[in-house]
């Protein structure tokens, strides 16, 4: 019988809990980075023992936190051994911390701004890391989405990250405006049917306010489209506040990834239904 291993990441640490495949009793070890908030904490499909975590505080930023034997010990992947992983102040340091927007006109659209809560132009800001997402086939490979909504990715594991500015260079992305919840790129799914090198296939879900009378950016933003010079066949999901919500899910029985649309109505909530991104 298999063990199960379960990462769980809280505002006040991770923790990793284990047990036989009975699940009866469990083992749980943590906190780890107590009185931080870790969003994320994933392994890699392709070595177990490698596992990911994102640590993020409103005072001290946000820290990659890297472990190669199952979470045993962690380091900051972009810091070289030996060297502070702090400053002077307790600011985080490393190349692997660092999240830069990509405006080049080399590797995409060039987008410096979205819309802000009144409506006028604001720039894009990193803030955090909500979601790590390691590669299928290559434990170095790993995928981020952050918010502002934005896609990275490291091919170091985690030492460095480049921005993939397709996303952000779609022809809506002037107009996104953050919701009560922020601007994220909070799910990251991988398509294992599609496993190319230079050519994997990512879904993944956008949370993004959508004004009243506004709804070609909804449209827009529903349909299925390849986001070049990447080439990655893609769904969005936009997440009104009224009259209804979205959620990104993946069918166990099918395999195929659908949105499950929940009504809201006087604050409750009733299940709706749960269709394929292709029918969207």
């Amino acid at each position: 019988m298999s063990n199960v291993r379960v990462l769980v990441g809280t505002r006040k640490g991770a923790f990793i809990l284990t047990s036989d495949g009975k699940r009866e009793k469990w083992d749980v070890n943590g906190p780890l980075f107590a009185g931080w908030e870790l969003y994320h904490v994933k392994g890699s499909p392709a070595d177990p023992n490698r596992l990911y975590a994102s640590q993020t505080s409103g005072w001290f930023g946000q820290v990659i936190q890297r472990s190669d034997d199952g979470g045993k010990t962690w380091f900051q992947p972009g810091t070289p051994p030996g060297e502070p992983t702090t400053t002077p102040e307790g600011m985080p340091v490393g190349e692997s911390n660092k999240f830069v927007y990509d405006t080049s006109s080399e590797t995409g659209k060039p987008l410096t701004t979205h819309q802000w809560y009144d409506g006028k132009p604001h720039p894009w800001e990193f803030k955090r890391v909500w979601h790590l997402e390691p590669a299928l086939d290559d434990p170095d490979t790993i995928y981020a989405g952050v918010e502002d909504a934005a896609l990275f990715r490291s091919t170091n594991g985690g030492q460095t990250w480049a921005e993939l500015p397709g996303l952000r260079g779609h022809g809506t992305g002037a107009q996104w405006q953050p919701g009560a919840g922020g601007m994220c790129l909070h799910t990251i799914i991988l398509d294992p049917k599609n496993l190319w090198p230079s050519r994997q296939r990512v879904h993944f879900a956008v949370t993004i306010a959508v004004q009243r009378g506004n709804q070609s950016i909804a449209d827009s933003i529903h349909n299925t489209f390849p986001i070049r010079p990447q080439r990655w066949a893609t769904a969005f999901i936009t997440s009104p506040c009224i009259p209804q919500t979205q959620t990104c899910c993946l069918c166990r029985s099918t395999g195929t990834l659908c949105a499950a649309t929940t009504q809201v109505t006087r604050g409750k909530r009733s299940a709706a239904t749960c269709r394929p991104i292709s029918d969207l």
